[in-house]
């Protein structure tokens, strides 16, 4: 009987701390994405109060009628890449960070201080910074008698100035998982590898690399979401333009929906993205692993 009185207390106490996650878990995501599945088979305009079913219009147009779609998903591209390019750079900081110079803890929080200023304002200062008329870079530039740079109006430059700018804001909080993952490694390992006589580079590949390589994984997952999820850096800085060329995934699916009232459309975007965002997902962690 007391037995039956404990177990039956655990359970109570169980189903008391899982009510509420559960309710908002429901209530934030799992209606929401249901909502988003079924007006995606809608041509619905985001006002009137009829929806009208019209299957998988939607998703043909996405795939087979809309070179812009590409096209922003190859300015999405740009984002990975440039970030995936400098994770290496990353890790490199982190591991100078990790008390390796002098005066880290002041690096630290200068690392980490662009990932805590609200990405509109570092929008704002990076358009001054790159303005064609009186710009800090083309002032530069024109010190050095070289010609000014359109770093917003060109075409071929305006999605390689916003991963800059993406970089500078976001690299911060990259570093920072690295050092912490740096933090935590056992310190018997390295410096037995010392005494061994291991050099750096072998003290890196066979004990650091292996021991952080769950971290290494979130932050290529974070990329790969961060990428083509970018929105308010191109939407701020440019709006898509100039002529669309810097029009990333998520910034035509806003305007799809309020701009252009397509709310069918746009909510079947939304759906190509998470498919999107799962399957490199998918592949990167395969691929991570298949390299051991």
């Amino acid at each position: 009987m007391f037995k039956n009185n404990v177990k039956m207390q655990k359970n109570l106490v169980l189903v008391t701390f899982l009510f509420i996650p559960t309710i908002l878990i429901s209530l934030f995501m799992i209606y929401p994405l249901i909502r988003l599945v079924a007006l995606s088979f809608t041509s619905w305009d985001g006002l009137s109060l009829t929806k009208t079913f019209v299957g998988l219009t939607n998703f043909k147009k996405i795939l087979f009628d809309s070179p812009e779609v590409w096209l922003s998903l190859k300015n999405n591209g740009i984002y990975f890449v440039g970030h995936l390019l400098f994770i290496p750079i990353e890790l490199f900081l982190a591991y100078l960070l990790d008390n390796r110079v002098r005066y880290s803890k002041m690096f630290k929080t200068i690392t980490f201080l662009p990932y805590m200023i609200n990405t509109v304002a570092v929008a704002c200062m990076f358009i001054f910074l790159y303005s064609s008329q009186d710009g800090v870079l083309n002032s530069m530039l024109q010190f050095f008698h070289m010609d000014k740079i359109g770093w917003l109006s060109d075409p071929n430059i305006v999605n390689y100035s916003l991963t800059g700018v993406s970089l500078w804001k976001f690299s911060g909080i990259h570093i920072i998982l690295f050092l912490a993952a740096f933090q935590s490694l056992p310190t018997d390992m390295i410096e037995a590898s010392i005494i061994d006589g291991a050099s750096t580079f072998k003290q890196f590949y066979h004990i650091v690399l292996p021991n952080i390589k769950p971290v290494v994984e979130i932050v290529l997952f974070l990329n790969v979401r961060g990428a083509l999820q970018i929105f308010d850096i191109p939407y701020v800085m440019t709006s898509g333009g100039p002529n669309h060329a810097s029009e990333t995934f998520t910034v035509q699916t806003i305007n799809t929906a309020f701009q252009y009232q397509n709310f069918g459309l746009a909510c079947a975007m939304a759906i190509v993205l998470m498919i999107i965002i799962i399957i490199i997902s998918i592949i990167q962690k395969k691929l991570f692993n298949l390299k051991g």
